[in-house]
């Protein structure tokens, strides 16, 4: 799936790093294929069939749907996909505001914060990923003192702004009778959340994906879990210039189909993905095969379309940041939800 963030490098050229601080204010063969055409979802009536229609796609982490697609058989698209892996959502989105990115998929949390942004962030919520919540925890080195979150009073808690691990944190605090206030709150990317507990840097570290998994193999142990706190919507985002090119909103339909089509082929070739997904995360391919089976018993990982459903989960989010005092005023989560691909996506629930 597509939550799931990483311990990473980031591929991205100088040029467009600097781009975003200077406009962004801050967020084998023959049976794959054949198991690649078993999707359940859609057929797209007539695909985008220009070489000179782009997307361009912000990844999580790592290259998850660039290597997904290429395994599944399902890379051939009539149209042209550019890649990026980015560090978290909220990272998309900025690139997606200068006009960088034409799609990603994010938690709930980053389109809230971008949306604040100059040109409402210049983006849409266009789908949803529905997928495992595993994974995303706040985590203790060996030997601490630590033993509850409410222990965390007056510590270092390391976690990444604007994402799935700032709103579990605040929750978690929430629980146990404490502030934001009360910790030391340090935001950190992702890789330098994970040095700063191993090296002591930090007392705790919140976030998720391959950063806890790395955690875990440097001994360090769960204080709290956020598989119960977060929904499991994953947000689908499109650059509002794709969304009005009647082209490149075609491509998006079927590039959306495509990823369906190979959470089909994950599911049917799970060792096959969990080899692809350690020798680029590089941790033990039996442990990305616990990992990506424990997550799809959970949750199995399929885009929908928009509901009202899943406009009211990210809504609860916005209003428990707005309430903590992240927000001066409450925020419509509403005016970046779009059902411009509704007819081409599969209803929630659907099979």
């Amino acid at each position: 799936m597509i939550p799931p963030n990483r311990q990473y490098t980031l591929p991205l050229t100088a040029f467009l790093s600097a781009l975003l601080l200077l406009l962004i204010s801050g967020c084998s063969a023959g049976t794959d294929n054949q198991a690649a055409g078993t999707g359940t979802t859609p057929t797209v009536a007539s695909a985008a069939s220009n070489k000179d229609v782009t997307i361009r796609v912000g990844q999580t982490g790592w290259g998850n749907l660039e290597l997904g697609l290429k395994a599944a058989g399902l890379d051939d698209t009539p149209y042209k996909v550019t890649y990026n892996v980015f560090q978290g959502g909220n990272l998309i989105l900025e690139a997606m505001a200068a006009n960088q990115l034409d799609f990603g998929v994010t938690s709930e949390i980053p389109p809230i914060f971008a949306s604040q942004a100059a040109n409402g962030g210049n983006f849409k919520i266009i789908a949803v990923q529905q997928g495992s919540t595993l994974n995303q925890e706040v985590v203790v080195p060996k030997g601490s003192s630590i033993k509850s979150v409410a222990d965390l009073k007056g510590k270092k808690v390391a976690f990444v702004k604007n994402t799935t691990a700032h709103y579990f944190l605040l929750k978690m605090l929430e629980e146990a009778g404490l502030t934001w206030s009360e910790i030391s709150p340090v935001e950190l990317s992702t890789a330098d959340g994970l040095s700063a507990l191993i090296s002591g840097k930090v007392d705790a570290l919140a976030s998720y994906g391959n950063a806890i998994i790395s955690a875990h193999q440097n001994e360090a142990t769960t204080l709290a879990s956020a598989k119960d706190i977060l929904s499991g919507s994953f947000l689908v985002a499109a650059s509002d210039q794709a969304i009005a090119n009647a082209e490149q909103k075609e491509a998006l339909a079927d590039y959306l189909e495509r990823i369906n089509k190979f959470n089909d082929w994950a599911r049917a070739n799970k060792d096959a993905w969990a080899q692809i997904t350690a020798d680029n995360t590089h941790q033990p391919v039996e442990q990305a095969l616990k990992t990506y089976t424990d997550g799809e018993a959970q949750r199995p990982s399929r885009i929908v379309a928009i509901s009202d459903e899943a406009i009211k989960s990210e809504q609860d989010v916005a209003d428990t940041f707005q309430q903590a005092g992240i927000f001066g005023q409450a925020v419509d989560v509403s005016t970046f939800w779009s059902d411009a691909l509704q007819d081409q996506l599969p209803a929630p629930g659907s099979q």
